[in-house]
């Protein structure tokens, strides 16, 4: 998606023109005319049709999905995350490498929402990072651990809750739960509970859930945990396969196959102290 340039007629139908003094507060980013008088803007609204936010059309001004500067997390004298900065545009990935304890999980739980840095900037989709805020979870889906699973629920009925629960349009969410499960090689155990999964099934169908929402930004700490190498190599396909499509992938891995397999920018991330 392209910003219009200034003193150009923007050619997106859902653009509303506003006076740039008619911005509500926060909404820093803009295109502005050459006079000054007014800002492109886009507004988002939530599925019951409230107004959620005002955003810049286009992608925003600096065009990174994920910006992030001089970021670092202490915890009285102890550093967990060394101050870091990385970008990334829609499409990218970044590969979050290093040892145990270098600060990788802290790393994604910052641009998860769910860790505020001790200093430094993160923002994603040109917004500041807000766990709370409804356009942040919908843009921002992680998996940083297992999600919450229920033991008298079918792997079937998990997935296809979460599709339910996210889907943009009546009707979808029964196909997206299906596709998901297919992608990954579940669909012969979708009837089955939780209980009766190996571990590496376990794995396999905690990234199902997590796949089966929409999202612009995908964070996964470990994906490769308890898998053999046959299906290392699936899921490289699969989030290969997202990256594809525009989604920006961050990924927190010590499978040097899933790295290449996913390829993008790799993040070495020094020890903590």
């Amino acid at each position: 998606m392209v910003a219009c340039s200034p003193g150009t007629k923007c050619q997106h139908p859902w653009i509303d023109h506003v006076p740039a003094a008619g911005r509500p507060p926060g909404v820093s980013n803009r295109v502005d005319s050459p006079s000054g008088e007014l800002s492109c803007v886009a507004r988002s609204r939530s599925p019951r049709g409230g107004l959620v936010e005002l955003r810049v059309c286009g992608l925003w001004e600096s065009g990174f999905m994920i910006e992030m500067d001089d970021v670092c997390v202490r915890t009285g004298d102890v550093t967990l995350l060394a101050a870091v900065s990385v970008r990334a545009r829609r499409g990218d990935a970044l590969i979050v490498r290093g040892r145990n304890g270098a600060g990788k999980s802290t790393f994604l739980r910052v641009l998860a929402g769910v860790r505020k840095p001790t200093a430094g900037l993160v923002r994603i989709g040109g917004a500041d990072v807000a766990e709370r805020d409804v356009e942040f979870r919908r843009r921002v889906a992680a998996m940083i651990g297992l999600p919450p699973m229920a033991p008298d629920l079918t792997l079937y009925d998990h997935v296809l809750l979460v599709a339910t629960s996210w889907a943009r349009a009546p009707g979808t969410a029964v196909a997206t739960a299906r596709d998901v499960l297919a992608e990954l090689g579940l669909s012969g155990l979708s009837e089955r509970f939780p209980h009766e999964l190996s571990s590496g099934q376990t794995q396999l169908f905690g990234l199902a859930m997590t796949l089966a929402r929409p999202f612009e930004v995908l964070i996964l700490d470990e994906p490769e945990q308890r898998l053999d190498p046959e299906h290392v190599e699936s899921v490289a396909r699969v989030l290969r396969a997202r990256r594809e499509r525009g989604v920006t992938l961050v990924l927190a891995t010590h499978s040097s196959a899933l790295a290449d397999g996913v390829g993008g920018q790799t993040v070495w991330l020094g020890a903590a102290a």
